[in-house]
């Protein structure tokens, strides 16, 4: 099944919103239904293609013809990603920059065939997962490209349950990872909110976070090897758990974002199907004693499975549950809900979980039960969906991310908040803006911020400032550009700040020995020279 083209996910899960949220929208922040009509895929009208008969046939050489697809739908569902500005541009019926073609591999040999083809021919080249990509990862600076739809590299290679370890290939989708491996008794226990649609190799190109890391740990931590085609040929990297022999060139690899090879398999840690899971509830009476809660359980433990902390706003306003938007605002709901996860044997979650809930209520939290943790739960991937519906309401709903360090976390939450109210109100749009503590680590944490407001009369150039003034606030606060949605193009420029000249240099001299001509993913990550 194929995501939907102008939003996300299964077309037959998106759901309007009730009529007590749009009316609250209106109360809240003026915002008004859509005035225009919403387009339909055959209303769409891309660009013919400009690839030559020749470079066609040269991608049919490598992959056949019938996995070289030129129609108009194949490429408009292979234009750009998933961000909020993605969709708008989409629904307005501009794809300027549609792809010229789709090739799908099925092999690694036949992905570095289509590299030389394309090399031979000038086409550039942008590596398509799950196309879930929320930060320009997936619209190249060059107008002739094609996408590489890893779909049909889908298959679990090898499975060790000696090691715990497992080759998958890059298209293979995070359900269908899930699937295969449980029914080996095993889990690789990486749940992002993008589970349902992204893929193995996006995960690793992306430096991607589960929503369980507290307990299982980030994708690029359970990564063992990796194999990379690029134009140079194929790079393979690690051969054991921990190595000292030189620079680990795994972390070329993960985070790269396509711009120096594309994935062809990736090896991975995995773990025994967990025992029980069981998620409950805490309230605390503001973020600031939250957030020691959960820095506490994160440095000194025991440390739970999942562990997040919604701010007094995304508390009161409720995210998790769209039926039951503004429930809290109406009851006069007060504080802070965290969340609690636990995975694993049931002796050892049952000990875990007693140990945590005596540091959370000696931090000041007050438990609420299972109704909260079980509703998170079930809702995990349901904000894109609630997003897609706020869009057709006439509301504008956008997420960012950042990281720091636990000193940083209080500084980098007021200055992201206050850059974002202060852009959007001076633009005629006040908005609201909810954050919550999303991964925990010893030394800090990360802060998710959703942002709701009316959408204005040009809705992507409305949000255009506020999205570079949080972005300064983020490296002025001390913060990282990006704690797991990634660089793509809309945070190039400040990455490039923050890795320094030199970073960018060297990064610079990577990509010219791996992808001379400079094809893969052009301008994503990385300045073009």
């Amino acid at each position: 099944m194929d995501m939907l083209w102008n939003g996300w996910g299964d077309p037959a899960k998106a759901a309007p919103l009730p009529e007590t949220v749009t009316g609250l929208l209106h109360d809240l922040l003026g915002v008004q239904p859509r005035s225009t009509p919403v387009l339909g895929l055959d209303d769409i009208r891309p660009p013919a293609p400009t690839a030559t008969p020749a470079a066609l046939r040269a991608l049919a050489a490598a992959v056949g013809d019938e996995h070289v697809r030129t129609d108009a739908e194949s490429r408009v569902r292979h234009t750009r990603g998933k961000s909020t500005p993605d969709l708008l541009r989409l629904r307005a019926g501009d794809v300027s920059d549609v792809p010229q073609a789709v090739v799908l591999p099925a092999t690694h040999d036949e992905v570095l065939d289509v590299l030389r083809a394309c090399a031979a021919h000038g086409l550039a080249v942008v590596p398509f997962g799950g196309g879930t990509s929320v930060v320009g990862g997936l619209a190249p600076q060059r107008s002739a490209f094609v996408a590489l739809d890893l779909r049909r590299m889908n298959a679990l290679l090898d499975l060790d349950p000696v090691s715990r370890t497992a080759v998958l290939q890059p298209g293979l989708r995070a359900p269908e990872a899930e699937a295969l491996l449980a029914a080996e008794g095993f889990t690789l226990g990486h749940f992002p909110q993008s589970f349902e649609w992204a893929t193995i190799g996006g995960f690793a190109a992306a430096r991607s976070s589960g929503q369980a890391s507290a307990g299982y740990g980030r994708f690029d931590e359970m990564v063992l090897a990796l194999t990379l085609a690029t134009p140079e040929g194929t790079l393979e990297t690690g051969r054991a758990p921990r190595s000292a022999a030189g620079p680990d060139l795994r972390q070329l690899i993960l985070g790269s974002e396509g711009a120096f090879g594309v994935i062809t398999s990736v090896t991975v840690r995995i773990r025994p199907l967990p025992e029980v899971r069981i998620y409950e509830g805490w309230r605390f009476g503001s973020f600031e004693e939250g957030t020691a809660a959960l820095r506490r359980l994160a440095q000194d433990g025991p440390r739970p499975t999942v562990l997040r902390l919604s701010d007094e706003t995304e508390t009161l306003i409720g995210l998790a549950q769209p039926d039951a938007i503004g429930a809290d605002l109406a009851a006069g709901g007060a504080g802070c809900l965290a969340i609690a996860g636990y995975e694993g044997t049931a002796e050892d979650t049952a000990y875990r979980r007693e140990r945590a809930a005596a540091v959370l209520a000696d931090c000041g939290g007050t438990p609420v039960g299972a109704e909260p943790g079980e509703r998170w739960a079930h809702g995990r991937y349901s904000a894109p969906y609630l997003r897609d519906a706020l869009l057709d309401a006439g509301a504008f709903a956008e997420t960012l991310e950042t990281a720091a360090f636990w000193s940083r976390v209080p500084e980098l939450y007021t200055a992201v908040r206050t850059a974002l109210t202060d852009t959007l109100t001076q633009a005629g749009t006040p908005p609201l803006v909810m954050c919550h503590i999303s991964h925990v680590y010893e030394n800090g944490a990360s802060l998710y911020f959703t942002v709701v407001s009316a959408q204005g009369e040009d809705p992507v150039a409305h949000w255009t400032p506020a999205k570079h003034a949080a972005n300064e606030a983020v490296l002025a606060a001390g913060g990282t550009i990006s704690h797991h949605h990634g660089v793509g193009t809309d945070h190039r420029d400040w990455y490039v700040r923050e890795a320094g000249p030199l970073g960018i240099s060297a990064l610079h001299a990577v990509k010219r020995r791996l992808d001379p001509e400079g094809l893969l993913n052009p301008g994503v990550l990385l300045p073009t020279d």
